[in-house]
């Protein structure tokens, strides 16, 4: 589900119009009047102290302190699947992912409450730029399309919501350690008699124990968006993180979850047995390693609800719609490979060109 901007509106002290949180400066900013407001306590207090992990089996059991959630009003997007959050005086609104017009249902929800928020780094023209050079990077893109992106519609700057997990694990496990070894072998070979080395592995039982804390394990609780995407946005620098203010999220969207914690925590265990796996192995040694049996005992699971800015566009270029994602910290970018069928076209008439070419001097040089 996703805030809609009027669900966090903060009227500017001098002109009565919307702030907005300003990533440059770190304040408030009116672009009416140009009044800026600041944030008291932004980046004043350190990650650690400010943001306090949640029990995950409390949760589970529906016995989080009223404080720590809130009711919504929740319609889903017809067109993309988005959850669209509305306010008590809205009724109707674009989807931020889609531009797809949403009206609200009668319906309300209780959800978890972010305990964070990554505030946004990147103003919409940087974003824009890191978009439109990505584009240009890659080859036989649409010229068209470029241009489209460069002069079209603002960026949506969107809270993506994510699902942090911490959990302490101790793992037995059984296997086997290998030791590379060769055997000199004699072959004969058109007649001659060689040697030569052969690899051979010895394999050795072994057993053992590995522990591993696991802090901030990240988990994408959206479905809005192709996770694909998502996912290669990372790293995120979650140091960075400030306890939650809706202060943030003024003159932005922000999307609430749709993936539920206790699927959130199981995408979360599958992260953590591949770090498993290897720590496994490395505990294992030798030059090859096989894994027969792994037994984890997960305890102190805690988690919390986050959001992460994402700079999003979509564009429809002639016919078909694109969309692309910003991370709005560091500025990555990922979106739908586009393909410029005329480009392409004439790199293979080229191509034939020259192979044509090659093939007539080599035949005038036989």
């Amino acid at each position: 589900m996703t805030d809609t901007p009027d669900t966090h509106r903060f009227p500017c002290d001098a002109c009565g119009s919307d702030l907005r949180f300003d990533p440059a400066a770190g304040l408030l900013n009116c672009d009416h009047c140009g009044n800026q407001e600041t944030l008291e306590g932004h980046g004043a207090i350190s990650h650690s102290d400010a943001i306090r992990e949640l029990d995950f089996r409390t949760a589970l059991n529906a016995q989080l302190p009223e404080a720590e959630t809130e009711e919504i009003r929740t319609s889903s997007c017809p067109n993309c699947g988005a959850h669209v959050v509305f306010s008590d005086e809205s009724h109707a609104e674009e989807c931020p992912f889609c531009a797809t017009p949403v009206v609200t249902d009668t319906g309300a929800s209780r959800q978890i409450k972010p305990k964070a928020a990554l505030p946004f780094a990147l103003e919409e023209t940087q974003a824009r730029g890191a978009m439109t050079d990505w584009l240009g990077s890659l080859w036989f893109a649409p010229n068209g399309l470029q241009e489209y992106a460069r002069k079209g519609r603002k960026m949506n700057g969107i809270y993506v919501p994510y699902w942090t997990y911490d959990a302490d694990t101790k793992t037995r496990y059984s296997g086997q350690r290998g030791t590379v070894y060769y055997e000199t072998r004699t072959v004969r070979v058109n007649g001659k008699t060689q040697t030569r080395q052969v690899q051979k592995i010895r394999w050795r039982n072994v057993s053992g124990r590995v522990a591993r804390f696991f802090d901030d394990v990240l988990v994408l609780a959206s479905r809005s968006l192709p996770k694909k995407y998502t996912d290669n946005l990372a790293p995120w620098d979650l140091s960075h993180l400030e306890p939650y203010r809706p202060e943030y999220l003024a003159g932005f969207n922000s999307e609430g979850y749709v993936v539920e914690l206790a699927d959130g925590y199981d995408e979360a265990r599958a992260l953590m047995d591949q770090v498993i796996r290897r720590d496994i192995k490395f505990d294992i040694g030798g030059d090859r390693q096989r894994i027969s049996s792994m037994d984890t005992s997960v305890s102190d699971v805690t988690f919390k609800h986050i959001l992460l800015p994402v700079w999003m566009a979509a564009y429809k270029y002639r016919g078909k719609t694109y969309r692309f994602v910003v991370n709005g910290q560091t500025g990555r970018v990922q979106g739908e490979r586009p393909w410029s069928a005329w480009k392409i076209a004439i790199a293979v008439t080229l191509g034939l060109i020259v192979a044509g070419g090659l093939g007539y001097i080599i035949a005038q040089n036989q």
